[in-house]
């Protein structure tokens, strides 16, 4: 059994498989699409990666019984996995560890029920054993579930940067000897330029992925099938093989990487790509293998003598991050699903589905989102996720829309880094603060601010910035925790010069926006 985002035909899941006597089974399910009120182009991403991915088997002769939307129809995942076991009667059902714990127990508890079943009885009308599931190893990744366990320890505090290090010496990635590459091993602090008044210069043009009859395909079914979702398939333009992954790869390694680095903070109107790479999702999906990323960004660098931070910088999020939230993810399940810290349950605002809220900044970032199933990481953490724990949102109504809307969400790695990293739900197994500012670290990022009807440095009255006065009122509440944190002591030192009525009309203010998040 291969889901949606195990299309690598390097798969543990296919070791000694024999076409002769195996079969591949493939199942979309409607409620992969419906759990969470997935994004249209998350939905078509997936399927039509599926369905090349089934055809690219079926050309090697080998058997594929896929079960697509439009004429199987199958709601489950455990539905299709039941209806072609009746049909083969297999031995074994083979599948690589998934991504998501809800399958994983969706696909087990399918297994367990064929006892039950009228499947099960043998030729001679005997009752069957129960057939056998096994879990192989997913090692798409660079370090095993257990090497991480054992690299964590019984830890309560962890910490990226330490494990980024020993990936960074044991695969030997940008290391002279024992040492890194340039003296230091992070140049984070090189990366956070703004663009300044005259804005992005230069910026390399995206390649073009024309749908072919399988994506036009998919594209019509999702219509159909998903009207009322958020997004629209219009000019859908992501990879969806193996093939455009590596056209991708080349694309960023040969045209963004070189200015990578700078500006991967910054944030512009209509600004949708900038020169981030636009891998995660083929990394994702398993059509690119992380290592032959990290690989061609290093020999970029050493070939072309390309700045070093920005492709630290971009090593680091393969290399470190990625890894380091997959190996959270399992370690912290199923707790981390269900975690909050705040005890934060503010429903979602509305305008998280379509965007029409008065703040520029949330209105840009969501737009880009609904517009392309995309924005970048400080778009989701430091705009949508900010305002999320200032404005008090439910971590899991939170969790569930970062799911939902972008195509590269996969929940071992969605749920760590929203609940885990932008929310703070966790109460900081990873992260040493709350990642929360005012709209002045937005100001000063991107030209949001410009022509939005609220002031980013207005903290109380009408035309206080959402995020200013969420900001001020978040470390009002919190104070005694953010002032004995050596990290945020700063915050509490500049919330302690307020004069006492202009705490009080924070508050007041606060409360207001508090009451009708949608209206804001």
């Amino acid at each position: 059994m291969i889901l949606g985002d195990q299309l690598d035909e390097a798969s543990s899941a296919f070791d000694g498989f024999d076409p002769a006597q195996d079969v591949v089974l493939m199942v979309e399910a409607l409620e992969e699409s419906t759990h969470v009120w997935s994004h249209k182009i998350r939905t078509a991403l997936f399927l039509s990666a599926m369905r090349h991915f089934a055809d690219h088997l079926r050309q090697r002769q080998w058997p594929v019984h896929y079960r697509a939307l439009d004429t199987n129809g199958d709601k489950t995942l455990g539905d299709g996995l039941l209806a072609a076991m009746a049909h083969h009667q297999p031995e074994r059902v083979i599948g690589v560890e998934p991504g998501d714990q809800r399958v994983r127990q969706q696909i087990t508890n399918a297994i367990d029920s064929i006892a039950d079943s009228a499947y099960g009885t043998c030729a001679t009308g005997q009752k069957s054993l129960k057939v056998a599931l096994e879990w192989r190893e997913d090692r798409h990744f660079l370090c095993s579930l257990p090497q991480f366990r054992k690299w964590a320890g019984a830890s309560a505090s962890l910490r990226m940067e330490f494990f980024y290090r020993t990936m960074r010496r044991q695969y030997k990635v940008l290391m002279q000897g024992d040492q890194p590459i340039g003296g230091q091993w992070n140049f984070d602090a090189d990366n956070r330029k703004g663009f300044g008044k005259a804005g992005p210069q230069n910026i390399p043009k995206a390649v073009d992925y024309k749908p072919d009859a399988i994506t036009k395909d998919v594209i019509k079914l999702v219509n159909e099938h998903f009207a009322s979702h958020p997004g629209q398939l219009d000019h859908f333009n992501w990879p969806v093989t193996r093939e455009q992954a590596l056209v991708a790869l080349k694309d960023f390694i040969d045209n963004r990487l070189p200015q990578f680095g700078p500006h991967e903070d910054a944030m512009w109107t209509h600004l949708d790509f900038g020169w981030h790479s636009l891998l995660s999702s083929s990394l994702n999906l398993k059509l690119l293998n992380p290592l032959e990323v990290v690989l061609a960004a290093e020999q970029a660098y050493l070939a072309r003598g390309l700045d070093l931070a920005s492709v630290e910088g971009f090593i680091r999020q393969i290399l470190g991050w990625r890894e380091f939230m997959r190996g959270v993810y399992f370690l912290d399940m199923p707790e981390l699903k269900t975690a909050n810290h705040y005890g934060h349950t503010n429903a979602l605002p509305k305008w998280y589905w379509t965007g029409d809220t008065h703040m520029n900044c949330m209105r840009q970032s969501i737009g880009q989102t609904l517009a392309n199933g995309y924005s970048h990481h400080i778009q989701r953490l430091m705009v949508t996720g900010m305002f999320g724990v200032t404005a008090q949102i439910s971590p899991q109504q939170l969790c569930d829309w970062y799911l939902a809307v972008y195509v590269d969400a996969v929940e071992w790695v969605e749920l760590p880094n929203t609940a885990g990293m932008a929310l703070f739900a966790n109460g900081g197994r990873f992260t040493s603060k709350p990642y929360v500012a005012s709209g002045a670290y937005i100001k000063r990022m991107s030209n949001y601010c410009s022509g939005c009807r609220y002031d980013p440095e207005t903290r109380a009255g009408p035309s206080a910035c959402p995020m200013t006065t969420l900001y001020w009122n978040f470390l009002d509440q919190h104070e005694s925790t953010f002032g004995s944190n050596p990290r945020t002591a700063l915050m509490v030192k500049n919330l302690q010069r307020m004069t006492p009525a202009l705490r009080t009309e924070v508050r007041e203010r606060a409360g207001q926006m508090l009451a009708d998040l949608d209206s804001l």
